[in-house]
């Protein structure tokens, strides 16, 4: 599916704000709102919204400690990534999770009650031998700027392709 201008923007609109109106989204991007609908129909069919979500202020709904945690498995065969990915997909502390280039294999977003949480799960993923051979842990003393999805527009005027055409 080849992406225009409309919806490349309202794709970054609805990044902003999931909540918007229909018709708010319209005026927005420069449609009518039926067409404007039906674009955000095809694009969330196509794949391209793959959902809508509240941001929560965890911090106002119970005490909670943030980690990274840099991972490296002791192999590196197919068969160790396929058995590391599918043991996180089960633990709800681990909330995000990206295979990475360098050093490391993975690095991984950790939210839990406190450090005594976040130990405990690293003992239980070290008991079950999900193939981790070392561990570094980083503890969020502050959260500096939130992720917010990612710059759609600017993206596409790097890569030549400004929401003007």
């Amino acid at each position: 599916m080849k992406l225009d201008a409309y919806d490349i923007r309202i794709l970054a609109t609805l990044q902003r704000d999931g909540r918007i109106t229909k018709l708010k989204l319209a005026e927005k991007i420069g449609l009518s709102p039926s067409p404007c609908w039906e674009r955000m129909k095809r694009l969330q069919e196509a794949g391209f919204i793959r959902g809508f979500y509240a941001d929560v202020d965890v911090a106002k709904v119970v005490r909670a400690t943030t980690v990274f945690v840099e991972v490296t498995l002791n192999s590196h065969g197919a068969e160790d990534f396929e058995r590391f990915e599918a043991a996180v997909q089960d633990v709800p502390e681990i909330v995000e999770c990206q295979a990475i280039g360098g050093g490391a294999d993975y690095v991984m977003k950790v939210v839990t009650t406190d450090i005594e949480a976040y130990q405990a799960l690293i003992d239980r993923l070290l008991g079950a031998e999900v193939g981790i051979g070392r561990y570094f842990t980083y503890i969020v003393t502050k959260p500096v700027k939130r992720p917010r999805g990612a710059p759609l527009a600017h993206l596409m005027e790097q890569a030549g392709k400004p929401l003007g055409e």
